[in-house]
Protein backbone atom coordinates (compact mmCIF):
# COMPACT_ATOMS: atom_id res chain seq x y z
CA UNK A 1 0.00 0.00 0.00
CA UNK A 2 1.45 3.34 -0.70
CA UNK A 3 0.53 5.84 2.19
CA UNK A 4 0.35 9.50 2.52
CA UNK A 5 2.39 9.58 5.80
CA UNK A 6 0.38 13.04 6.76
CA UNK A 7 -2.57 10.72 7.20
CA UNK A 8 -3.43 8.29 9.77
CA UNK A 9 -3.22 4.65 8.85
CA UNK A 10 -6.83 4.26 8.60
CA UNK A 11 -7.27 7.16 6.16
CA UNK A 12 -4.79 5.72 4.07
CA UNK A 13 -6.01 2.51 4.29
CA UNK A 14 -9.59 3.66 3.47
CA UNK A 15 -8.07 5.78 0.39
CA UNK A 16 -6.20 2.29 -0.80
CA UNK A 17 -9.45 0.00 0.02
CA UNK A 18 -11.92 2.39 -2.04
CA UNK A 19 -9.51 2.38 -4.91
CA UNK A 20 -9.60 -1.32 -4.83
CA UNK A 21 -13.30 -1.80 -4.49
CA UNK A 22 -14.13 0.76 -7.39
CA UNK A 23 -11.75 -1.17 -9.60
CA UNK A 24 -14.05 -4.50 -9.65
CA UNK A 25 -17.22 -2.11 -10.30
CA UNK A 26 -18.48 -1.43 -6.89
CA UNK A 27 -19.86 1.73 -6.39
CA UNK A 28 -20.05 3.99 -3.20
CA UNK A 29 -23.27 3.62 -0.84
CA UNK A 30 -23.94 6.62 1.48
CA UNK A 31 -26.38 6.81 4.35
CA UNK A 32 -27.25 8.93 6.94
CA UNK A 33 -25.70 8.56 10.69
CA UNK A 34 -29.33 7.74 11.58
CA UNK A 35 -31.74 4.74 11.01
CA UNK A 36 -35.09 4.41 12.63
CA UNK A 37 -34.64 2.21 15.54
CA UNK A 38 -37.02 -0.20 14.89
CA UNK A 39 -34.82 -1.61 12.14
CA UNK A 40 -32.05 -2.88 14.30
CA UNK A 41 -34.30 -4.15 17.47
CA UNK A 42 -35.59 -6.52 14.95
CA UNK A 43 -32.15 -7.44 14.07
CA UNK A 44 -30.30 -7.14 17.35
CA UNK A 45 -28.73 -10.72 17.08
CA UNK A 46 -27.04 -10.09 13.67
CA UNK A 47 -25.01 -6.63 15.75
CA UNK A 48 -21.89 -7.20 16.95
CA UNK A 49 -23.62 -5.48 19.89
CA UNK A 50 -26.57 -4.50 21.02
CA UNK A 51 -25.92 -1.20 22.99
CA UNK A 52 -27.47 0.83 20.33
CA UNK A 53 -27.51 5.09 21.08
CA UNK A 54 -31.09 6.26 20.44
CA UNK A 55 -32.95 9.32 20.29
CA UNK A 56 -36.91 10.62 19.47
CA UNK A 57 -37.04 12.68 16.37
CA UNK A 58 -39.24 15.95 16.05
CA UNK A 59 -42.04 13.69 14.81
CA UNK A 60 -41.80 11.45 17.77
CA UNK A 61 -39.94 8.29 16.10
CA UNK A 62 -37.43 6.69 17.81
CA UNK A 63 -34.32 6.79 16.20
CA UNK A 64 -30.99 5.67 16.59
CA UNK A 65 -27.45 6.34 15.74
CA UNK A 66 -26.16 3.81 13.13
CA UNK A 67 -24.07 1.01 14.65
CA UNK A 68 -24.33 -1.17 11.72
CA UNK A 69 -24.30 -0.23 7.64
CA UNK A 70 -25.15 -3.95 6.35
CA UNK A 71 -28.65 -3.44 7.18
CA UNK A 72 -29.26 -0.21 5.80
CA UNK A 73 -28.05 -1.33 2.35
CA UNK A 74 -30.05 -4.22 2.83
CA UNK A 75 -33.14 -1.71 3.30
CA UNK A 76 -32.35 0.49 0.73
CA UNK A 77 -31.96 -1.79 -2.42
CA UNK A 78 -34.36 -3.92 -4.40
CA UNK A 79 -34.98 -7.61 -6.05
CA UNK A 80 -34.06 -7.42 -8.86
CA UNK A 81 -34.07 -10.74 -10.78
CA UNK A 82 -30.77 -11.79 -12.47
CA UNK A 83 -29.00 -8.40 -11.45
CA UNK A 84 -26.22 -7.69 -8.91
CA UNK A 85 -26.44 -4.63 -6.63
CA UNK A 86 -23.01 -4.20 -5.71
CA UNK A 87 -21.54 -1.31 -3.39
CA UNK A 88 -18.44 -0.38 -0.97
CA UNK A 89 -19.10 2.36 1.92
CA UNK A 90 -16.66 4.04 4.15
CA UNK A 91 -18.68 5.06 6.89
CA UNK A 92 -18.01 6.08 10.93
CA UNK A 93 -20.41 3.53 13.32
CA UNK A 94 -21.05 4.00 16.70
CA UNK A 95 -21.33 1.13 19.22
CA UNK A 96 -19.42 0.36 22.08
CA UNK A 97 -15.80 -0.64 21.25
CA UNK A 98 -14.60 -4.20 22.04
CA UNK A 99 -10.90 -2.04 23.29
CA UNK A 100 -12.47 0.41 25.82
CA UNK A 101 -15.95 -0.85 26.34
CA UNK A 102 -17.57 2.66 26.01
CA UNK A 103 -19.34 4.07 22.89
CA UNK A 104 -16.78 5.08 20.34
CA UNK A 105 -17.38 6.50 16.42
CA UNK A 106 -15.50 3.76 14.57
CA UNK A 107 -14.39 3.91 11.03
CA UNK A 108 -15.30 1.20 9.23
CA UNK A 109 -15.05 0.22 5.58
CA UNK A 110 -16.79 -2.63 3.21
CA UNK A 111 -18.61 -4.07 0.65
CA UNK A 112 -22.01 -6.32 -0.04
CA UNK A 113 -22.83 -7.90 -3.00
CA UNK A 114 -26.88 -8.64 -3.77
CA UNK A 115 -28.92 -10.23 -5.63
CA UNK A 116 -27.87 -12.77 -8.17
CA UNK A 117 -24.80 -14.20 -5.83
CA UNK A 118 -23.32 -17.48 -7.83
CA UNK A 119 -20.42 -18.67 -7.34
CA UNK A 120 -18.35 -16.18 -9.41
CA UNK A 121 -19.52 -13.41 -7.06
CA UNK A 122 -18.80 -15.18 -4.05
CA UNK A 123 -15.05 -15.73 -5.10
CA UNK A 124 -15.11 -12.46 -6.30
CA UNK A 125 -15.76 -11.23 -2.60
CA UNK A 126 -13.58 -13.69 -0.93
CA UNK A 127 -10.84 -12.43 -3.10
CA UNK A 128 -10.89 -8.79 -2.18
CA UNK A 129 -11.09 -10.16 1.07
CA UNK A 130 -7.41 -11.42 0.28
CA UNK A 131 -6.58 -8.13 -1.66
CA UNK A 132 -7.78 -6.13 1.48
CA UNK A 133 -5.88 -7.75 3.72
CA UNK A 134 -2.84 -7.61 1.67
CA UNK A 135 -3.37 -3.88 1.55
CA UNK A 136 -3.44 -3.20 5.25
CA UNK A 137 -0.72 -5.61 5.65
CA UNK A 138 1.79 -7.98 3.89
CA UNK A 139 1.69 -10.38 7.52
CA UNK A 140 -2.48 -10.80 7.28
CA UNK A 141 -4.67 -14.58 6.62
CA UNK A 142 -8.08 -14.81 5.80
CA UNK A 143 -9.36 -17.85 7.75
CA UNK A 144 -12.43 -19.67 6.03
CA UNK A 145 -15.63 -21.87 6.71
CA UNK A 146 -18.69 -23.43 5.50
CA UNK A 147 -21.40 -22.92 7.54
CA UNK A 148 -23.66 -24.92 6.03
CA UNK A 149 -21.34 -27.92 6.47
CA UNK A 150 -20.65 -27.17 9.90
CA UNK A 151 -24.30 -26.66 10.55
CA UNK A 152 -25.03 -30.03 9.03
CA UNK A 153 -22.54 -31.71 11.55
CA UNK A 154 -24.24 -29.90 14.23
CA UNK A 155 -27.78 -31.22 12.75
CA UNK A 156 -26.60 -34.55 12.76
CA UNK A 157 -25.89 -35.01 16.42
CA UNK A 158 -29.62 -35.30 16.79
CA UNK A 159 -29.63 -32.02 19.45
CA UNK A 160 -32.66 -29.60 19.90
CA UNK A 161 -32.34 -26.51 18.09
CA UNK A 162 -31.44 -24.61 21.26
CA UNK A 163 -28.89 -27.38 21.92
CA UNK A 164 -27.99 -26.77 18.42
CA UNK A 165 -27.21 -22.95 18.88
CA UNK A 166 -24.65 -24.15 21.96
CA UNK A 167 -22.95 -26.33 20.01
CA UNK A 168 -22.45 -23.80 17.24
CA UNK A 169 -21.46 -21.62 20.12
CA UNK A 170 -18.63 -24.29 21.16
CA UNK A 171 -17.32 -24.89 17.87
CA UNK A 172 -16.52 -21.14 17.39
CA UNK A 173 -15.02 -21.73 20.72
CA UNK A 174 -12.97 -25.10 19.55
CA UNK A 175 -14.32 -26.61 23.04
CA UNK A 176 -14.68 -29.98 22.32
CA UNK A 177 -15.67 -31.10 25.88
CA UNK A 178 -18.05 -28.23 25.96
CA UNK A 179 -19.61 -30.12 22.51
CA UNK A 180 -20.03 -33.80 24.81
CA UNK A 181 -21.78 -31.98 27.63
CA UNK A 182 -23.97 -30.11 25.72
CA UNK A 183 -24.76 -33.96 23.96
CA UNK A 184 -25.24 -35.30 27.79
CA UNK A 185 -27.49 -32.69 28.83
CA UNK A 186 -30.01 -33.45 25.51
CA UNK A 187 -29.79 -37.28 26.39
CA UNK A 188 -27.53 -38.72 23.69
CA UNK A 189 -24.24 -40.13 23.50
CA UNK A 190 -21.41 -38.06 23.35
CA UNK A 191 -20.48 -39.78 20.57
CA UNK A 192 -22.66 -38.52 18.11
CA UNK A 193 -20.49 -35.47 18.31
CA UNK A 194 -17.88 -37.43 16.64
CA UNK A 195 -18.11 -36.21 13.70
CA UNK A 196 -18.37 -32.69 14.87
CA UNK A 197 -15.24 -32.93 16.92
CA UNK A 198 -13.24 -34.09 14.00
CA UNK A 199 -14.36 -31.48 11.61
CA UNK A 200 -12.73 -29.23 14.03
CA UNK A 201 -9.63 -30.40 13.95
CA UNK A 202 -9.30 -30.22 10.15
CA UNK A 203 -7.30 -27.00 9.49
CA UNK A 204 -4.71 -25.68 7.51
CA UNK A 205 -4.29 -24.31 3.57
CA UNK A 206 -7.15 -25.52 1.40
CA UNK A 207 -4.74 -28.35 -0.50
CA UNK A 208 -4.52 -29.74 3.35
CA UNK A 209 -7.87 -29.31 4.72
CA UNK A 210 -9.60 -30.76 2.17
CA UNK A 211 -6.95 -33.77 2.52
CA UNK A 212 -8.09 -34.12 5.77
CA UNK A 213 -11.77 -34.54 5.08
CA UNK A 214 -11.86 -36.71 2.07
CA UNK A 215 -10.33 -38.82 5.30
CA UNK A 216 -13.17 -38.79 7.31
CA UNK A 217 -16.15 -40.98 6.43
CA UNK A 218 -18.74 -37.85 5.65
CA UNK A 219 -22.37 -38.38 4.78
CA UNK A 220 -23.59 -37.89 1.40
CA UNK A 221 -25.00 -34.92 2.63
CA UNK A 222 -21.71 -33.46 3.66
CA UNK A 223 -19.99 -34.76 0.79
CA UNK A 224 -21.63 -32.68 -1.36
CA UNK A 225 -21.33 -29.23 0.53
CA UNK A 226 -17.62 -30.10 0.70
CA UNK A 227 -17.30 -30.70 -3.02
CA UNK A 228 -19.18 -27.25 -3.64
CA UNK A 229 -16.75 -25.45 -0.89
CA UNK A 230 -13.91 -26.69 -2.50
CA UNK A 231 -14.57 -25.77 -5.68
CA UNK A 232 -15.68 -22.57 -4.75
CA UNK A 233 -12.07 -21.87 -2.74
CA UNK A 234 -10.48 -22.86 -6.33
CA UNK A 235 -11.51 -19.60 -7.57
CA UNK A 236 -9.75 -17.88 -4.97
CA UNK A 237 -5.66 -17.21 -4.06
CA UNK A 238 -4.96 -19.21 -2.38
CA UNK A 239 -1.53 -18.29 -0.56
CA UNK A 240 -3.28 -16.18 2.42
CA UNK A 241 -6.34 -18.52 3.08
CA UNK A 242 -6.90 -21.31 5.77
CA UNK A 243 -9.56 -23.27 6.22
CA UNK A 244 -10.69 -23.14 10.00
CA UNK A 245 -14.04 -24.97 11.13
CA UNK A 246 -14.20 -22.45 14.19
CA UNK A 247 -14.96 -19.70 12.25
CA UNK A 248 -18.55 -19.24 12.59
CA UNK A 249 -21.49 -16.89 12.56
CA UNK A 250 -25.13 -16.50 14.10
CA UNK A 251 -26.84 -19.61 11.68
CA UNK A 252 -30.08 -17.31 12.52
CA UNK A 253 -28.66 -15.24 9.91
CA UNK A 254 -26.09 -16.45 7.83
CA UNK A 255 -25.28 -19.46 5.30
CA UNK A 256 -22.07 -20.80 3.26
CA UNK A 257 -19.23 -19.27 3.38
CA UNK A 258 -18.04 -17.08 6.29
CA UNK A 259 -14.82 -15.84 6.91
CA UNK A 260 -12.22 -13.57 9.11
CA UNK A 261 -9.22 -12.09 8.56
CA UNK A 262 -5.95 -11.20 10.15
CA UNK A 263 -2.97 -9.02 10.34
CA UNK A 264 0.21 -9.52 12.40
CA UNK A 265 0.29 -7.13 15.84
CA UNK A 266 -3.62 -6.76 16.13
CA UNK A 267 -4.83 -9.63 18.32
CA UNK A 268 -8.58 -9.87 16.72
CA UNK A 269 -9.91 -10.32 13.22
CA UNK A 270 -9.64 -7.11 11.30
CA UNK A 271 -12.18 -8.22 8.74
CA UNK A 272 -15.38 -10.62 8.66
CA UNK A 273 -17.89 -11.43 6.50
CA UNK A 274 -19.73 -14.02 4.86
CA UNK A 275 -23.46 -15.15 3.08
CA UNK A 276 -26.40 -13.82 4.89
CA UNK A 277 -29.64 -15.12 2.82
CA UNK A 278 -31.11 -15.75 5.71
CA UNK A 279 -31.23 -12.46 7.30
CA UNK A 280 -32.25 -11.76 3.72
CA UNK A 281 -34.96 -13.69 3.90
CA UNK A 282 -35.96 -12.77 7.94
CA UNK A 283 -36.16 -9.14 6.02
CA UNK A 284 -38.93 -10.15 3.59
CA UNK A 285 -35.96 -10.46 0.41
CA UNK A 286 -35.91 -12.99 -1.88
CA UNK A 287 -32.17 -12.24 -2.93
CA UNK A 288 -29.42 -13.66 -1.95
CA UNK A 289 -26.29 -11.48 -0.33
CA UNK A 290 -22.32 -11.52 0.81
CA UNK A 291 -20.16 -8.94 1.96
CA UNK A 292 -17.57 -7.92 4.53
CA UNK A 293 -16.70 -5.18 6.83
CA UNK A 294 -12.78 -3.97 8.13
CA UNK A 295 -12.22 -2.51 10.69
CA UNK A 296 -10.24 0.24 10.35
CA UNK A 297 -9.95 1.70 13.91
CA UNK A 298 -7.97 -1.06 14.95
CA UNK A 299 -5.36 -0.15 12.63
CA UNK A 300 -4.43 1.94 15.20
CA UNK A 301 -2.47 -1.25 17.11
CA UNK A 302 -0.30 -0.69 13.47
CA UNK A 303 2.52 2.13 13.03
CA UNK A 304 2.26 2.49 16.52
CA UNK A 305 5.59 3.46 16.96
CA UNK A 306 5.33 6.72 14.09
CA UNK A 307 1.93 7.23 15.58
CA UNK A 308 4.34 8.17 19.02
CA UNK A 309 5.72 11.06 17.20
CA UNK A 310 3.44 14.51 16.89
CA UNK A 311 6.14 15.44 14.23
CA UNK A 312 9.08 13.81 12.00
CA UNK A 313 11.01 17.30 11.86
CA UNK A 314 11.03 20.36 14.03
CA UNK A 315 12.61 23.04 11.68
CA UNK A 316 13.85 26.05 13.91
CA UNK A 317 14.50 29.65 13.02
CA UNK A 318 14.99 32.81 14.07
CA UNK A 319 14.45 36.53 13.42
CA UNK A 320 17.98 36.51 11.40
CA UNK A 321 17.14 33.50 9.48
CA UNK A 322 16.64 34.04 5.37
CA UNK A 323 12.44 33.20 5.02
CA UNK A 324 13.18 31.88 1.73
CA UNK A 325 15.15 29.14 2.89
CA UNK A 326 12.83 28.45 5.97
CA UNK A 327 10.47 27.78 3.22
CA UNK A 328 12.45 25.53 0.91
CA UNK A 329 13.53 23.84 3.79
CA UNK A 330 9.80 23.20 5.08
CA UNK A 331 8.52 22.37 1.15
CA UNK A 332 11.53 19.52 1.20
CA UNK A 333 10.97 18.29 3.64
CA UNK A 334 6.88 17.96 2.89
CA UNK A 335 7.49 16.40 -0.39
CA UNK A 336 9.70 13.46 1.25
CA UNK A 337 5.99 12.89 3.30
CA UNK A 338 7.33 13.81 6.63
CA UNK A 339 5.21 15.78 9.14
CA UNK A 340 7.05 19.54 9.80
CA UNK A 341 6.61 22.23 11.79
CA UNK A 342 8.67 25.58 11.37
CA UNK A 343 8.58 27.15 14.56
CA UNK A 344 11.05 29.89 17.19
CA UNK A 345 10.66 27.76 19.94
CA UNK A 346 10.88 24.02 20.24
CA UNK A 347 7.18 22.64 20.71
CA UNK A 348 6.26 20.19 23.98
CA UNK A 349 5.16 17.80 21.73
CA UNK A 350 7.53 14.25 20.39
CA UNK A 351 9.51 14.73 17.36
CA UNK A 352 12.29 12.82 15.47
CA UNK A 353 14.98 15.40 14.26
CA UNK A 354 15.54 19.06 14.68
CA UNK A 355 16.66 21.18 11.66
CA UNK A 356 18.14 24.79 12.42
CA UNK A 357 18.43 27.56 10.26
CA UNK A 358 20.38 29.86 10.69
CA UNK A 359 20.43 33.30 8.28
CA UNK A 360 20.80 31.13 5.03
CA UNK A 361 22.65 27.89 6.27
CA UNK A 362 21.11 24.58 7.21
CA UNK A 363 21.94 22.11 9.94
CA UNK A 364 20.64 19.49 11.35
CA UNK A 365 21.03 18.43 15.12
CA UNK A 366 21.45 14.80 15.68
Amino acid sequence: MTQNLTLRPEENAMLSLRALYVSYGYTPFKMTKFEEYDLYVRNKNFLLSDHIITFTDTDGKLMALKPDVTLSIVKNSKDTPDLRHKVYYSENVYRVSGKSGSYREIMQTGLECIGDVDTYCLSEVLTLAVKSLETLSPDSILAVSDLDLVSEAVALTGASYPAQKKLLTCVGEKNRHGIDEILKDEGIDPAAGSLLKALLSVSGTPSEAFAALSSLNLPASMQALTERFAALLRLVPQERVRIDFSTVSDFRYYNGVVFKGFVKNIPTDILSGGQYDKLMQKMGRESKAVGFAVYLDLLEDLNRTRRDYDYDTVVLYNDESDPFTVAQTVETLTQKGERVTAVKKLPQGIFRHTVVVEKSEVKTLV
